[in-house]
């Protein structure tokens, strides 16, 4: 699986559509001047396939939409990727998958192969290729490198663990503990009850012999 084609419009400095291929399924390298959209190329990527942009306020969409044109001429903008799934990295069956995701001041939308999708999906369906988003380190941004360089001991075994992806097993073995713990208090808040239920039941039966045997005696009472 690989990139084959990003196309991006009015995403940051990307004002008109722009198509980007092709890919090498090997290695890719991106070359250019100071301000020639190269950070930007990075962000779309990372603006499909992470969390790196989600419940952002209107000030922060707009900054994703082309700088230096007036909102009035650009609403929204999008990116979209098309992978090639000849090795049916992503389990969809087919040969091409295509991401595209589309943002406003007031919407935020994903598409996926030319039809549209939540986000709750996109996200599976990443994920379940390797793009975890507990563990979003198969993209490097700029400067993450120097932070792990300057990074004290304590932070660099947190971020190893997160890179292992140790982190989320111990995420989930703390979220399963306290399932447990709560099944456990409401086994016995069951037990508690059926306990009750028993001990009322037995005075019932108790209250059911007692109005017997009181019909039978007033019967016989008439009877005489």
């Amino acid at each position: 699986m690989y990139i084959k084609t990003l196309t991006i419009q009015g995403f940051k400095s990307y004002r008109d559509q722009t198509a980007i291929e092709p890919f090498s399924p090997g290695h890719n390298v991106v070359v250019g001047r100071n301000g020639s959209g190269k950070s930007n190329f990075f962000a779309a990527i990372r603006f499909v396939l992470s969390d790196a942009y989600t419940s952002m306020s209107k000030q922060e969409r707009q900054s994703l939409l082309h700088e230096g044109v007036s909102t009035a001429q650009t609403m929204s903008a999008y990116v979209e990727i098309v992978f090639d799934n000849s090795d049916n990295r992503f389990p969809t069956g087919k040969d091409t998958v295509i991401l595209r995701r589309t943002i406003g001041l007031k919407k935020d939308e994903y598409s996926l192969d030319k039809k549209s999708a939540s986000k709750g999906d996109v996200m599976n369906l990443l994920e379940s290729a390797g793009f975890s988003r507990s563990n979003p380190y198969y993209i490097v941004p700029q400067g993450r490198i120097t932070s792990l360089t300057n990074a004290k001991d304590h932070e660099r075994l947190a971020l190893l663990k997160e890179v292992a992806g140790t982190k989320v097993y111990e995420q989930r073995r703390v979220e399963s503990l306290r399932i447990m713990e709560e099944t456990d208090a409401k086994r016995s808040k069951i037990a508690e009850l059926l306990s009750y239920i028993a001990t009322r039941l037995e005075e019932l039966e108790g209250e059911k012999d007692e109005l017997k045997e009181f019909h039978n005696a007033d019967r016989e009472r008439r009877c005489l």
